[in-house]
């Protein structure tokens, strides 16, 4: 049965839920078990927090929400009240938050269960996942290659079976290298579609914060549930009125796609130019 959950998708796992065909419990028993025969390989969830998610799951009612309770791991970036969050600095080894980024907050309310943080370079500032708190987070298809970054440890933890659905932020390709050189699905969406504790920029972002799963149903699922307003984030937006889940069921073409194979200054493999055209 473990196998079988493992290779599923984020929505089977969530009907599975809902008929009650496995239970939040059973699914962090199979991730623990996961994790313990595949990250020292790979080090893409260098903190675990399965006693939090044990004591959600054991006082939280999900049954009424979106996600019913699914596993998640949040990238190491984001705040989450009661476990070590280092944004992959030295600065921060010990750093414990008393309370959770807005984001994590509403993933947390609709259902998800942080089980574990996935890595990152420092403060997210690298192409590559690696910093001087956990070490490398290596490619799941060849662990003498990059996993690419920022949002390595979670697209690693996506592709080797450690987790359904993860969260993960792009400034620059955060989102998108990773989940091209691990084979799993990040979007990187409009800024202002998923809210975020704003600091000291509310009106100066560029850099956002986004799904990743493993396929693009799954992505949009999550998508449903991150994105909307808040009035703490001064740039987020109301959610459309059909769902993304639903737009991505429809697959309706788009009427017009602005495409730059390497915006006129970056070098593309012709095999990968050809592909994405």
């Amino acid at each position: 049965m473990s196998d079988d959950l493992i290779k599923s998708s984020a929505r089977d796992i969530r009907a599975q839920l809902k008929n009650k065909a496995v239970s939040s419990a059973e699914l962090l028993d199979v991730l623990e078990t996961r994790i313990a025969k595949i990250d020292p390989i790979v080090n893409a969830l260098p903190t675990l927090c399965f006693d939090r998610a044990r004591q959600a799951i054991a006082t939280g009612n999900h049954q009424d929400t979106a996600l019913l309770g699914m596993p998640i791991a949040i990238k190491d970036l984001l705040p989450v009240a009661g476990v070590r969050t280092t944004w992959g600095s030295m600065l921060h080894e010990h750093h414990i938050p008393e309370k959770s980024d807005l984001l994590v907050e509403r993933l947390e309310s609709s259902g998800a269960v942080v089980y574990a943080k996935s890595n990152t370079p420092e403060f997210g500032a690298g192409a590559n996942t690696f910093n001087d708190v956990f070490g490398v987070t290596r490619n799941p298809w060849n662990t003498a290659l990059s996993c690419a970054g920022s949002s390595g440890g979670s697209a690693v933890a996506l592709a080797t079976g450690m987790a359904w659905i993860a969260s993960g932020s792009d400034l620059g390709g955060s989102l998108r290298n990773p989940a091209s050189f691990c084979g799993i699905v990040g979007f990187r969406p409009s800024i202002g579609r998923i809210p975020t504790n704003p600091g000291d920029m509310a009106f100066y972002r560029l850099s956002v914060e986004g799904p990743m799963a493993r396929t693009v149903g799954d992505v949009a699922m999550l998508l449903d549930v991150m994105a909307g307003r808040d009035p703490r984030d001064p740039l987020s937006v109301t959610r459309p009125e059909q769902s993304f889940e639903a737009m991505a069921e429809a697959r309706t073409a788009p009427k017009r796609v602005a495409f730059s194979p390497d915006l006129g200054v970056t070098p593309v493999d012709p095999e990968i130019a050809s592909i994405c055209r």
